[in-house]
């Protein structure tokens, strides 16, 4: 499968190689093409890596991965929505906002960053997805408990059912929370995340779902 990853970040590095793990071809996107922290992960991700504008990555991609920082998110989404049509679009972000040091979100109440990517790109299926851990756990993490859990959101059953496939060979099980309204809740569960690790100066826990 081709995977279009937009940003060049710690996220975007994690979930290209671990697809590129899994035989996909992957194509990190940043605003122009040549980008110093790409060119750098294609070098060591291998053959089945390569690089480009966004636009390259979202036309490339059978499914587009939105690694962007929050606040640029739904202006980048904005600006390749004819690309993304028909697309699976999985939205790792989060809206946070770090203008008065410690991390907050910028969006809450009735609304949510994933909500605001949909409408940027009404003819993609946009899954929230891997907004709620860090980058070191994306790929196979090992944890005491087990496998952890990944909580989704979205419109589009099949995407959904396409991303529970795809979180199942990242070593992942998954809670489908429902529509895309979801990613409201899944927002905050980062920042429940984000300040246990602040509490406890740890970054490598993950959220489990137990029945």
């Amino acid at each position: 499968m081709k995977i279009g990853i937009l940003g060049t970040g710690d996220v975007g590095k994690a979930l290209g190689t671990g697809f590129i793990a899994l035989g996909h071809e992957v194509k990190m996107g940043s605003r122009k093409a040549g980008n110093p922290k790409a060119t750098e992960w294609v070098g060591k991700a291998g053959k089945k890596a390569s690089e480009g504008s966004f636009k390259d990555a979202a036309k490339f991609g059978e499914i587009v991965v939105l690694c962007t920082l929050g606040n640029v998110s739904e202006e980048i989404v904005k600006g390749v929505a004819s690309d993304l049509k028909g697309k699976i679009v999985w939205d790792a972000t989060n809206p946070l906002d770090f203008s008065t040091g410690a991390p907050r979100l910028s969006i809450v109440g009735h609304d949510s960053l994933g909500e605001h990517v949909q409408k940027a790109a009404p003819g993609a299926q946009v899954v929230k997805v891997f907004n709620t851990v860090g980058n070191a756990l994306m790929f196979k993490p090992k944890l005491a408990g087990g496998p952890p859990t990944m909580f989704i959101a979205g419109n589009d059953d099949a995407a959904k059912k396409k991303t529970e496939a795809l979180l199942k060979d990242f070593g992942w099980e998954t809670a489908d929370i429902g529509g895309i309204e979801g990613s409201r809740y899944l927002e905050a569960m980062c920042m429940t995340w984000v300040a246990y690790g602040f509490k406890h100066g740890v970054w490598t826990h993950a959220y489990k779902l137990l029945k």
